[in-house]
């Protein structure tokens, strides 16, 4: 079951907090901290009472997941123009993205009820995943993709894993549509975000992040926002902590969206009264989503914590990526709206230099390897490299090495607001 009966809304995870509240505290998250043994070794698993209580430890599929770092970089704070940025990389997950923090919790429901096959929709992080967890687990991965504009490092993945990959001439949001009515023709277990078992594993990303900051809130949290589901997640699992007492307050918010796809953004400056779908088109291959399936979710995500929604465009998007890699952390282009948003939504005043800000990347730099070269090399159409890396030709000679090496090194960072 993904929706409900009577409205057709998608169905959440509810979890007795009252019952829970007794034993699920700080001090038995931080106990599990190091631990080496499964499941507690997880970043999702260690809050395994918030995720899925009652599922014995034999039956959860786990790689394991989690325990990704949050970078302080005070370069890229100074660039966006606030005092204190975190970012916390998701792209160190087991696959390269957040996706496997979503799928442990699907395909572990998936064995527990007994499925044989497993299947999404996918821009390309999904399908990784998938088909990485499920041949772990010894089930049948069968992946959705749409015939173009998919990065080939996440392809590949899917590939090697060994799912069943299909092309299809649509787009992301029909090949969901297609995933859904065909995995119901024939007993398939659907592990897009509509599941909400997926959404229970990505709301460990806000656990493990408050933890990381010794369970003091940051004033914002800016994530990419694409088909919603870690929005949606963010937004439960903060709300969560708060009601158990785990968090004084909710941080606010704020979903990225690209330009170019961006239908809770336009939804937003309407006050929310409809989600109008659009034909998505961006460079951020992995949040190329029209019709958002978590749409109503990540509006209760944004009037739970007082949130906002902003879009960036691909040119802000290659840019903060392009400085993003040039730090060291690196991450795909969809990753890259968090710094692009929170640097946008300091110039409207919206978040303030002294605001703390915890931004997300979504996925690992080699997702998408295309682009960077591309960018780089001043080939990606309407889309000029501010922040270029010039790669240099030479021939095998001492004279010619010397005259590149002896020029000055740009450095794309130094280039800072006042």
């Amino acid at each position: 079951m993904y929706v409900c009966d009577s409205c057709g809304g998608l169905l959440d995870v509810h979890h007795d907090l009252d019952a829970l509240k007794p034993t699920v505290t700080r001090a038995l998250f931080e106990s599990r901290l190091g631990a080496l043994d499964a499941p507690y070794n997880s970043g999702v698993w260690r809050y395994k009472e918030l995720i899925y209580p009652d599922i014995s430890d034999d039956m959860i599929v786990s790689r394991p997941e989690g325990n990704t770092n949050l970078y302080r970089q005070a370069s890229l704070a100074a660039w966006c123009g606030v005092d204190t940025l975190y970012l916390k990389h998701e792209g160190e997950n087991p696959t390269g993205s957040f996706k496997d923090r979503g799928m442990t919790g699907g395909l572990t429901q998936a064995r527990r009820l007994g499925m044989q096959r497993v299947a999404c929709a996918s821009t390309g992080n999904t399908s990784a995943s998938l088909a990485a967890y499920a041949a772990f687990a010894g089930l049948e991965g069968i992946v959705f993709f749409q015939n173009k504009q998919v990065a080939v490092g996440k392809l590949a993945q899917a590939v090697a894993y060994g799912a069943t990959g299909v092309r299809i001439d649509a787009d992301f949001d029909k090949n969901l549509e297609l995933v859904r009515t065909v995995s119901e023709a024939l007993g398939i277990y659907v592990l897009n975000s509509v599941n909400p078992f997926r959404l229970e594993g990505q709301k460990s990303i806000m656990f493990e992040v408050l933890q990381q900051l010794k369970w003091n809130v940051p004033d914002w949290i800016v994530v990419p926002g694409g088909n919603l589901g870690n929005s949606s997640a963010f937004g439960k699992g903060l709300w969560e902590l708060h009601h158990l007492g785990l968090i004084d307050r909710l941080p606010r918010v704020a979903i990225i969206q690209a330009e170019g796809a961006s239908p809770l953004y336009e939804a937003y400056q309407r006050g929310f009264d409809r989600l109008v779908p659009q034909k998505a088109d961006t460079i951020a291959t992995a949040i190329k989503i029209g019709n958002p399936v978590n749409y109503a979710k990540a509006v209760r995500t944004i009037h739970w914590t007082n949130g906002v929604v902003e879009s960036v465009t691909d040119q802000e998007i290659m840019d903060a990526k392009a400085l993003i890699d040039a730090s060291g952390i690196g991450c795909e282009p969809a990753s890259a709206c968090s710094l692009a948003g929170t640097s946008k939504l300091v110039e409207a005043g919206i978040i303030q230099r002294g605001d703390s800000v915890v931004g997300i990347l979504t996925g690992h730099v080699l997702k998408d390897p295309e682009a960077i070269i591309n960018y780089h090399s001043d080939q990606l159409p309407h889309i000029r490299p501010a922040y270029p890396t010039r790669l240099y030709e030479s021939g095998p000679s001492v004279e010619e090495l010397s005259r590149i090496l002896l020029r000055e090194p740009a450095n794309p960072l130094k280039s800072v607001r006042g």
